[in-house]
């Protein structure tokens, strides 16, 4: 059941002040949005102009939606997995006058749908999830193209589809790479990947990990996360990759490592954080322990094959929420986490407020930036620029009622220098 306000479409108005409770909540726990915002209200840099979301609809995604609308935006938000949306909080939103189309776990025609009705406001600027928005306008709706100015995108995903339209000269705007900004990738990435996945985990099967062997597999920053995690809840933690490089540091970081056919057979949880597809499929069911536990933090969920895991099986059932027991036909049991999408979203509330806070400070600065530069950087990917990355780090420090040293004169032209020794 929908329910309609003005343009909006969201499942249920009625559960609104529930929605402003937990933004609430996050707000007094995201100083460095909170100072983005007083400049954003006084400075106004989106006056004038429509800006339509992509992201994990959930209550600190809302306050990034409230901070671009302080900053003189028409807002349109929408989700970008259709098992991470809280009905809640996006009914909140639209008594904050926001414009939302989203609601938990819609018909995937349906969910599609409500990606391409943000798209049909026709926004100035775009802040985006895995690419879900660029694809769509760079394939079925062209007709939506014009008037773009740029945008930002979260994740690793989104980035290698941005960096593959670029390559063959297919993209349209700029698009900032906000994942691969240093606040993004070493602190939302590593310590906010680990701890929320396995917020989902515990959540959801309410079993312990200490003394079980976890394997995780892709050891990028999402990975070192996820396997710290695991190792500090007292796991023994298995690495699988196909980076050399990445394989030896997972190694000297104090984790076993080898190839997936090997680590089915030993793991009791399983973690995907790769990006790709399949990488846990037909010949690792084939081997894993009865009551393999299988979950998945990449951003779509094809990372775990559930064609082939659902071949091999004789029936499936839901046996709590968010987990899917599979019968395989010799007689194992499989389960598998929140459908295979991001167990940390999809079977909790996300990464920590303190964590989002800066990662969503990176995404409201690079709008502004790629608003104020979209003609000089053209039709490309961008960094983050250092100094904005910098900013956020400092912003945070002084929250954290926290300082740091700064160079002397003499160390300033001692680091310019080759002839001073």
């Amino acid at each position: 059941m929908s329910t309609t306000k003005d343009k909006s479409i969201v499942a249920d108005l009625s559960l609104a002040p529930e929605g402003h409770l937990k933004i609430d909540w996050v707000q007094a726990h995201m100083p460095v949005l909170n100072r983005i915002r007083e400049q954003f209200e006084k400075e106004q840099p989106f006056k004038g102009l429509k800006v339509s979301i992509c992201l994990h609809l959930e209550a600190k995604t809302a306050y990034l939606a409230k901070v671009v609308q302080a900053g003189g935006a028409e807002v349109t938000i929408t989700g970008s997995n259709p098992l991470s949306t809280q009905d809640d909080v996006c009914a909140a939103l639209v008594e904050d006058g926001i414009t939302v189309f989203a609601k938990y776990n819609p018909e995937p025609a349906e969910f599609k749908q409500l990606m391409i009705k943000a798209l049909e406001t026709k926004p100035d600027l775009i802040i985006d999830d895995g690419g879900d928005f660029v694809s769509i306008l760079h394939s079925e709706r062209r007709d939506l193209l014009e008037g773009i100015r740029g945008g930002a995108e979260e994740t690793t995903t989104g980035i290698v589809r941005l960096k593959a339209l670029e390559k063959d000269g297919a993209l349209n705007f700029p698009m900032v790479a906000v994942n691969d900004a240093y606040c993004k990738h070493l602190f939302d990435n590593r310590y906010g990947t680990g701890q929320s996945v396995f917020d989902g985990i515990n959540r959801t099967t309410n079993l312990v990990v200490a003394g079980k062997t976890v394997v995780v597999v892709g050891y990028g920053w999402c990975g070192k996360g996820v396997a710290m995690r695991a190792k500090g809840l007292g796991a023994n933690v298995i690495v699988t990759e196909i980076d050399a490089i990445k394989a030896v540091e997972a190694y000297m970081d104090g984790f076993a490592v080898m190839p997936m056919i090997e680590a089915a057979k030993l793991g009791e949880f399983f973690v995907t954080v790769t990006g790709n597809r399949d990488v846990i499929r037909k010949e690792h069911y084939e081997v894993m322990k009865d009551g393999a536990i299988l979950s998945n933090a990449g951003h779509f969920d094809i990372e775990v094959n559930k064609p082939e895991l659902e071949e091999l099986s004789s029936s499936k059932r839901t046996v709590r929420r968010n987990i899917e027991e599979y019968q395989l036909k010799d007689g194992r049991k499989v389960y598998l986490l929140a459908e295979g999408r991001l167990v940390n979203l999809a079977a909790g509330d996300g990464h920590p407020a303190e964590i989002m806070d800066m990662t969503f400070a990176l995404q409201a600065m690079s709008l502004k930036y790629v608003n104020e530069r979209y003609e000089e950087i053209g039709s490309k990917v961008v960094n983050v620029p250092y100094e904005l990355d910098e900013k956020v780090a400092r912003f945070k420090l002084e929250s954290l009622g926290t300082g740091i040293d700064t160079l002397t004169d003499e160390q300033k032209a001692y680091l310019d220098s080759w002839e001073e020794h």
